[in-house]
């Protein structure tokens, strides 16, 4: 119902009335009346409860936005879940869309993460089209173009750590105008294209028809392929050395089977790009792949990775400095400048980058020893590709597909697939505590640390209906909180000192892509009814919150007092705004679009009603 009113002047109202903290918001902190009335000349509307009157805040904001002398009311009393989803699919995909051009271009040379004061894009050095397009608009932003060098080495990234740019992707002619092919940043601090958060984004953007993003996406993933030779971590010159973890085939596949039209040029063209990046990027020797033919993350660098937070290494630089006689400020800035010399911190930055290659930056699953494990979801992830490869060959290109004077058929995947299974169980698969574990090949020992990641087999589809079983029934329960799957057990961290500081991807947090993963994995082996379990669980803690703090979507959430209060390492993002959340957070909103695509109407109606997930679930 329309309902007509003072915009402004209402707002200025609710705000004095029911946001006591003065934060802009309205939320469950705030101790207002939580009983508001609106009026005009002839009716009246009383609107009661932290989450009505948050929405009634957002419905009025974005009314003054669009110049209304209105606001709809059934927007400020519709249910928590209709709400959200609504809000992702209309706001916050939107919000997060950018484009490397002229048009999107302001936006994304922001970046909090890098000192360089004039903006710098960085275009590689076989794309002519795109040098010559950022040359003819750089007067505009006062932007410095440079061209990459045609083999990019730890040394030259090294060289332009202080001259932090953007990285360019893949434009288009259309409609005789030069464009960017668009992509979803995560949020944030996060202002650019990152690895596996997009192929999570992807999911979350295909439920909600956004095909042609989703499509565009892929064609980012394979322009970086082409021009820098791996999917980046992001597209950020800091980040130029190191990938993130593979989904590029599971992006392909699930593209190509929502087009209304299948492009079967389309889907030659990606496979082949995706064949490319498994053999350059993965499996050449002494690099990603090790002796044992399993796989680790193995990011190159020198030096203090820049991105990072100033302090983030204090604990590790104390006794360096101390012994140095130095300030830890002084001896960072001496090793980052590469006149200390120190092997010792060199081999620890080896291990840092790798767990930043991995994603799961930080975890004391991987602190210090991360580049020495073959690990778990990483052989899962490329027996994925493996599978897919050989499944693809043979839907749609009768068994025969040529890459590189390469001819390969289904057989030929499925042996690798078979082979790495093999592998997989024979080092990470413990048959006494029923999981698999990451394999460190230097100590030759299994890392007995129960992680989310113990999981991805499942998802994968590699692991035997046997072993998922048991890992349902002894390693699952150690991972499921109030909120959903943490990111390890806390026993796994029995060794980790209190003082310690705590690592973001470790318990007590849970993350979205652990989530998704987990859920896939139980419905492939058939628990059909603990996948809906744990849906419940992960969508009642983002309803919540949401309900209780104006609409709040964020990064992560601390599952086992299921609050978006997470205070480790760089804290949560996606929780800072005024008014109204405009991205909410990429893997976040694409976890609640397809939790709910999947749930069970009776559930989707308990969830509205925020009943506790410990009421309905043992």
């Amino acid at each position: 119902m329309k309902f007509n009113l003072n915009i402004s002047q209402t707002i200025q109202q609710l705000l004095e009335q029911e946001d006591t903290d003065g934060d802009k918001r309205i939320t469950i902190d705030d101790k207002g009346l939580k009983h508001f009335t609106l009026k005009n000349k002839t009716e009246e509307i009383v609107v009661e409860g932290t989450y009505h009157l948050s929405n009634l805040l957002q419905e009025l904001v974005l009314a003054k936005e669009n110049n209304h002398d209105f606001i709809e009311t059934d927007a400020i009393f519709e249910l928590p879940t209709n709400r959200i989803s609504k809000m992702i699919r209309n706001y916050f995909w939107d919000g997060l869309t950018r484009t490397l051009d002229e048009k999107g271009l302001d936006k994304l040379l922001i970046d909090s993460k890098s000192k360089t004061e004039k903006p710098i894009i960085y275009v590689p050095f076989s794309d002519d089209f795109g040098l010559q397009y950022y040359q003819k608009i750089a007067p505009n932003f006062n932007l410095k173009v440079v061209q990459l060098p045609k083999i990019i080495s730890p040394e030259y990234v090294s060289s332009i750590n202080d001259e932090g740019g953007i990285l360019a992707l893949a434009l288009k002619k259309e409609g005789g105008n030069t464009v960017g092919f668009p992509f979803v940043v995560p949020g944030a601090r996060f202002n650019e294209m990152y690895g596996w958060d997009s192929y999570f984004e992807n999911v979350g953007l295909l439920i909600d028809g956004e095909i042609d993003l989703a499509q565009s996406m892929v064609g980012n993933f394979a322009y970086q392929i082409t021009h820098y030779g791996k999917i980046l971590n992001a597209n950020r010159s800091y980040y130029l050395t190191r990938t993130q973890p593979p989904f590029y085939s599971s992006m392909i596949r699930e593209v190509f089977e929502k087009m209304p039209i299948k492009d079967f040029k389309w889907l030659r063209e990606k496979l082949q790009i995706c064949i490319k990046e498994y053999e350059t990027v993965w499996m050449e020797n002494e690099k990603r792949l090790t002796e044992n033919g399993l796989n680790r993350y193995f990011a190159q660098g020198i030096g203090l990775p820049p991105e990072t937070e100033s302090g983030h290494y204090d604990d590790i630089l104390k006794s360096f400095a101390n012994e140095a006689n130095l300030s830890i400020p002084e001896y960072e800035k001496l090793y980052y400048q590469r006149k200390i010399e120190n092997k010792t911190l060199d081999a620890y930055f080896v291990h840092d980058r790798s767990v930043r290659e991995s994603g799961h930056d930080t975890s004391y699953r991987l602190e210090g020893i991360c580049a020495d494990l073959n690990v778990v979801e990483l052989n899962a992830m490329l027996y994925k590709y493996e599978t897919d490869f050989a499944e693809l060959i043979a839907l749609h290109f009768d068994d025969k597909f040529v890459y590189n004077t390469t001819t390969y058929n289904q057989k030929y995947w499925t042996e690798k697939a078979a082979n790495r299974k093999k592998l997989m169980n024979q080092y990470l698969w413990n048959e006494q505590e029923s999981c698999f574990f990451d394999y460190n090949f230097k100590t030759q020992k299994q890392n007995i640390f129960l992680s989310a990641t113990s999981f991805f087999p499942l998802w994968a589809n590699c692991a035997t209906q046997d072993q998922a079983d048991k890992m349902i029934e002894n390693c699952l329960p150690k991972l499921v909180y109030l909120g959903g799957i943490a990111g390890c057990s806390e026993e796994a961290l029995s060794t980790i000192s209190k003082d310690q500081m705590q690592r973001q991807w470790d318990f007590p947090n849970g993350w979205p892509p652990h989530q998704m993963v987990i859920w896939q994995g139980l419905i492939n082996y058939g628990y059909d009814e603990k996948a809906q379990e744990l849906i419940y669980r992960w969508l009642w803690m983002i309803s919540k919150n949401a309900s209780d703090y104006n609409g709040t979507v964020p990064e992560k959430y601390d599952v086992v007092s299921a609050s978006h209060k997470v205070f480790a390492e760089y804290g949560n993002q996606g929780t800072d705004f005024e008014y109204i959340s405009r991205e909410g957070f990429g893997w976040m909103n694409a976890s609640f679009q397809l939790g709910l695509s999947l749930l069970n109407e009776d559930l989707k109606t308990k969830l509205n009603q925020l009943i506790n997930p410990n009421e309905l679930f043992d």
